[in-house]
């Protein structure tokens, strides 16, 4: 009896054995396939890391003091006063301009809207800046800058000279006067405003360093900005802004002669500021009931200049793609319907370089929640460093898009899941690109998370290295000059 209940107990204790490293083989094969799939999943792009709109979640609130520069009020307000108050603009895209004009009610304003102009209204980031600042102190709970009226307690003079309306005005009235001097009514307002600003004490302390000026579109302050290159210029992108050294050029030397020395602008002090955008913001919440059957969209000009000539390329190998729409189109009223169809019923959005390297159509897609794909390599993107673009935008090299099939193909590859979480990110960020505080005036509290926060806290960064180069400045000695270098990131 004792050897068979000790045959039965080394029986059980075999089956035990063998059910305990069955057990464990099979929990080491799920943590393998789980492993497996873990690693792969945060090895995407879209999921490194967890997406963040910026590096502090808490906004301190007057961070920055801004001193606006005591221009006379025809050189801003008065100008859109000037603009409501022509008969009419036959430009492309002007027909709502019209039509306020028509009835006139800008004039119950005491400060006038903006124009809705496609034109010019992508360009408006110079409105809603001095709009806030023009807010009274106790609204502006939610505004990064702190308004100052003494240009000595200021980390930054901020010159509220409407810069695109003046340009687009010439070009409306007189196009073929604007790059001249003569007869040009913007030439004229350029010089009376830099003619102004530098007989101040506060240009001649910093040498102008310190000063802040919007040119986002890129033909505004054609004629002065070699006068303002030491400033903060506020920018959409650099495109058209360097220029070929003469002297490095023709210097035998390799190096030399293929160094591009910047003149006016640098990544270490100028700010590169989102376009306004022109289509209606498209909820997350709705863009889950809307089906997407475009896999790709664009719409605007096939015929640009400089980096555009890679739109056209892109334009005749994508025209026959299935599942691939491109649009000859124009911002008027019948072009702006098209576009919100077209953005919100298509996965992804095409956005080649035109003219410049960016344009509004980026971020009408990410209002349009359509994944941007972005075809442009010299590209300068608004906010980065708190913003990361490759959390909801697909990157292409010219190169690669130039090549057969290639970004049809390349785009097939992302699973439904990739273009969600996409999609779920460019629900985040869309706030980040609002100006518009929902007043007709511009006047008011601004978005907490808008734009107008963001681009102070970017200039707000840029203050030590301005503060130093006062510093370097005022040590010279008499007559001395420093000579202009590139200094590139």
């Amino acid at each position: 009896m004792a050897s068979k209940s000790s045959s039965t107990n080394n029986n059980g204790a075999s089956i035990c054995s063998v059910t305990s490293h069955f057990l464990k083989l099979s929990i080491l094969s799920i943590s393998i396939i789980f492993l497996f799939f873990f690693i792969a999943y945060t090895n995407h792009p879209t999921n490194q890391t967890p997406f963040q709109l910026y590096e502090d979640p808490q906004f301190p609130q007057n961070s920055i003091k801004v001193y606006v520069a005591d221009i006379p009020r025809s050189l801003n307000y008065g100008l859109l006063e000037k603009y409501w108050s022509l008969e009419g603009d036959s430009r492309l895209g002007s027909e709502p301009d019209n039509e306020i004009r028509s009835t006139q009610s800008w004039k119950k304003l005491n400060f006038p809207p903006y124009p809705e102009n496609p034109l010019i209204k992508q360009y408006s980031a110079e409105y809603w800046i001095m709009g806030d600042l023009m807010t009274s102190q106790e609204q502006r709970t939610r505004s990064f800058a702190k308004r100052v009226f003494d240009p000595i307690d200021a980390d930054v003079v901020f010159v509220p000279f409407f810069g695109t309306l003046s340009a687009e005005m010439q070009l409306g009235m007189a196009k073929g006067a604007f790059r001249k001097k003569v007869g040009n009514e913007d030439y004229d307002r350029q010089r009376q405003m830099v003619d102004f600003v530098k007989s101040t004490d506060a240009w001649k302390r910093s040498g102008g360093r310190d000063h802040v000026f919007v040119l986002t579109d890129p033909v505004a302050l054609w004629h002065v900005r070699s006068e303002i290159a030491s400033a903060i210029l506020l920018v959409v992108d650099f495109g058209g802004w360097y220029k070929v050294d003469s002297k490095s050029s023709s210097n035998s030397s390799a190096s030399s002669s293929s160094m591009i020395e910047h003149t006016q602008v640098s990544l270490l002090k100028d700010v590169i500021v989102p376009y306004t955008y022109l289509l209606p913001r498209l909820s997350l919440l709705a863009a889950e009931n809307g089906k997407r059957p475009t896999l790709l969209y664009f719409k605007g000009a096939k015929h640009r200049h400089r980096g555009g000539l890679v739109r056209e390329k892109l334009w005749d190998m994508l025209i026959k793609e299935p599942e691939v729409i491109m649009e000859e189109g124009f911002p008027n009223a019948t072009g702006k319907e098209q576009s919100i169809t077209g953005m919100r019923t298509s996965e992804f959005c095409l956005h080649p370089a035109g003219d410049t390297p960016t344009s509004c159509r980026l971020f009408d897609a990410i209002e349009s929640l359509c994944i941007p794909v972005i075809v442009s390599d010299n590209i300068e993107l608004p906010f980065e460093g708190m913003i990361d673009y490759s959390q909801f935008s697909v990157f292409v090299a010219v190169s690669d898009a130039l090549q057969p099939n290639w970004l049809v193909r390349h785009l097939r590859s992302y699973s439904l899941q990739q273009k969600r979480i996409f999609r779920e990110n460019l629900g985040r960020v869309q706030p980040v690109f609002e100006f518009d505080n929902g007043k007709p005036s511009g006047i008011g509290p601004i978005p907490h998370d808008g734009a107008v926060n963001y681009i102070w806290r970017k200039v707000h960064q840029k203050l030590p290295l301005i503060k130093e180069a006062i510093v370097r400045e005022r040590r010279k000695p008499k007559g001395v000059s420093i000579p202009l270098r590139c200094h590139c990131t």
